[in-house]
């Protein structure tokens, strides 16, 4: 069996660090579910397809060879960690993201990463769709407050400003798209552990997680 961990949240929650970590850690395959969407439509821009092309940008997922290494998204053995995170970039990614046959299209891709000796992996639906049988499944949050504090503080250190109260507004109108979505919504039931690190550092919630991981992996 490959033992995998899901960590699921809402923005700003800190999952992707913490699973980054933690995949370092126990020498486990990573996967960041949010940059899949980001590379797909990458590729769709590229192609000069917009959001209503869905069956064309479909038919593109088999020709994408993705990979995480070094906090590096590659695509085609092309760093493109850089360029995915651009605005228009991610405005079409939300936009597919919403879309049930995209979703189901990605699944054998999202699938494809759990390898042995394992698989830690962020998003917002790895633990209720993805992958519902996980080892362990955890959902991560925080207060919006605290998660807006955090997001100021990484874009102050890429030198971008930005006021609190405005990110914070963000944070609220997202969560509320995220968790009322028709399509895989963002959600956990009593089959995930909930972790809110409000008050914790990063060290202490992957010190957690692992906790929980180790009295399970037994």
């Amino acid at each position: 069996m490959i033992k995998i961990i899901t960590i699921d949240g809402p923005a700003s929650s800190g999952k992707g660090t913490v699973a980054r970590i933690i995949a370092k850690m126990l020498g486990y395959n990573y996967l960041d579910s949010g940059a899949i969407y980001r590379v797909l439509a990458l590729v769709a821009n590229r192609n000069n397809f917009d959001e209503n092309e869905i069956e064309k940008i479909i038919k593109l997922i088999p020709n994408i060879n993705l990979q995480f290494i070094n906090n590096k998204v590659l695509i085609n053995e092309e760093d493109v960690t850089q360029i995915i995170r651009e605005e228009k970039i991610g405005m079409l990614a939300s936009k597919l993201g919403k879309n049930a046959k995209i979703r189901n299209a990605l699944l054998q891709l999202q699938h494809s990463f759990a390898k042995l000796p394992g698989l830690v992996t962020d998003g917002r639906d790895m633990g209720s769709v993805v992958f519902p049988k996980a080892l362990l499944k955890v959902f991560l949050t925080a207060t919006p407050k605290m998660r807006a504090k955090r997001r100021v503080e990484q874009l102050q250190l890429l030198g971008k400003y930005a006021k609190i109260e405005d990110i914070l507004q963000g944070i609220i109108a997202r969560d509320m798209q995220d968790s009322t979505r028709n399509v895989a919504p963002l959600a956990y039931d009593s089959s995930f552990k909930v972790l809110d690190n409000s008050s914790l550092s990063i060290e202490d919630t992957v010190i957690q997680i692992l906790s929980w991981f180790k009295s399970l992996d037994c």
